[in-house]
């Protein structure tokens, strides 16, 4: 199939973009991109791409604007339940880490989500990736942790295995049963940082090499905070994660600044994640590294917050950022990337390219998948948007509606329609 007639294309191309280099968006106007058994074979102007190729089965992009599939590298993805009641308490004056300590917040999830089937699981997280893919994330990452015991996190990876089964959107799958510290342990976290580390991961490594067989191990996440696992507990996790083959990933610095960057930095961890209070020290380590300062706008926006991530300060520190909508039940119930784009802007004061950027290209590098995803080259799998607009900073600019006409997914067109979409 050969799309063409795009007023601008975006390629992205040239791989992941660290410091004021963000925003490159490879802009080719009047642009074409043909696509042939699931993979991109080139990239160039209509009048070039009809010339080489006039035989090829056509769709027409006249108006629109074509560029790559958006990458979510951090979501909450499966549980069970909701808690809209919490969101109602917060504006009432709880704050976030009261309703934690109350047994609410992480918790409440835990409870719902522990006695839940596989086949509940399965019918209430569905919708939310066709959400997500209706509104243009062709690929996600998507977290346990709302289990905190060995059965109920590995009946969410099983569950998340099965949507990745599905084909539709892409899944990025981490182990996060560091989320918080298990009810059963309320008065002993070192008991449960020792039980995890001894028993719970060598456990998920052997149970994935025997369930994924040839895909690599998941990544390893922990919620580093005040509340949940301090630095210490943290290192422990992550280190015996380390030594058993996970790649890593931490939340850090959400509400306040332990130094989790900085240990992500140290041993090699794939992204850093939220970083609301981040040290400069921190950001500067990030800059000198290949860890992803991965912002997630929507959570500060969820509990009404007006500090966001200090995204001018990691780039000028030299550091790779990405976005990411944090898809979760308590603090930021969102499945799009394109409000996520438009938090970004006004609240992260980066433009609209490069927001663009930080939720493509670098969010692929964020899951190790920015060889495949997340640019328009050829030789990476064809996942692509048609957006109803002609121009790039419509993104951003725009908020609260759905600008994506087309999803291309591995080279399958899906037209979108309000509330669902459609094989075209």
């Amino acid at each position: 199939m050969l799309i063409h007639s795009a007023v601008q294309l975006l390629t992205l191309a040239g791989g992941p973009q660290r410091g004021h280099d963000l925003g490159r968006l490879g802009i080719l106007e009047d642009g074409a991109i043909l696509i042939r058994d699931e993979k991109i074979v080139a990239v160039g102007t209509t009048a070039d791409l009809r010339a080489a190729y006039p035989n090829e089965p056509t769709l027409d992009a006249s108006g629109c604007l074509v560029m790559p599939g958006f990458v979510d590298p951090h979501t909450h993805l499966i549980w069970a339940g909701d808690r809209a009641r919490e969101f109602e308490m917060r504006l009432e004056g709880a704050k976030y880490l009261d309703i934690l300590a109350a047994g609410g917040g992480i918790l409440s999830t835990v409870r719902a989500t522990r006695v839940a089937s596989i086949e509940t699981l399965l019918a209430q997280t569905r919708p939310r990736l066709l959400r997500m893919f209706a509104h243009g994330t062709t690929t996600v990452e998507a977290k346990t942790g709302y289990g905190l015991q060995t059965a109920t996190e590995l009946r969410m990876l099983k569950a998340l295995l099965s949507l990745d089964d599905e084909n539709r959107l892409d899944l990025a799958i981490t182990f996060l049963g560091a989320h918080a510290i298990a009810p059963e342990f309320k008065d002993n976290p070192q008991g449960y940082t020792d039980q995890l580390c001894q028993t719970t991961l060598p456990l998920v490594q052997q149970w994935w090499q025997a369930h994924a067989p040839g895909q690599g191990l998941p990544f390893v996440d922990v919620f580093c905070e005040t509340g949940a696992f301090d630095l210490a507990r943290s290192r422990q996790i992550l280190t015996r994660a380390k030594e058993l083959g996970f790649p890593l990933k931490i939340h850090a610095d959400e509400f306040d600044n332990l130094g989790g960057a900085s240990l992500a930095v140290e041993l090699g961890a794939v992204s850093a994640d939220h970083l609301v209070k981040t040290s400069a020290a921190d950001m500067a380590a990030l800059g000198r590294s290949d860890t992803v300062a991965v912002a997630l706008p929507c959570t500060p926006f969820g509990l009404g917050e007006c500090e966001y991530t200090p995204a001018r300060a990691i780039l000028d520190a030299g550091g790779i950022l990405a976005l990411a909508t944090d898809c979760n039940p308590g603090t930021a119930w969102n499945e799009s990337m394109q409000f996520a784009i438009a938090l970004a802007c006004r609240y992260m004061q980066l433009t609209p390219a490069q927001a663009i950027a930080a939720a493509t290209i670098n969010a692929a590098h964020a899951i190790r998948r920015a060889d495949k995803v997340g640019s328009l080259e050829p030789g990476k799998q064809a996942d692509l948007l048609i957006l109803s607009v002609p121009d790039y900073r419509h993104l951003g600019y725009r908020f609260g509606t759905n600008l994506v006409r087309q999803v291309i997914k591995r080279g399958r067109v899906y037209s979108v329609d309000v509330g669902y979409y459609r094989t075209a």
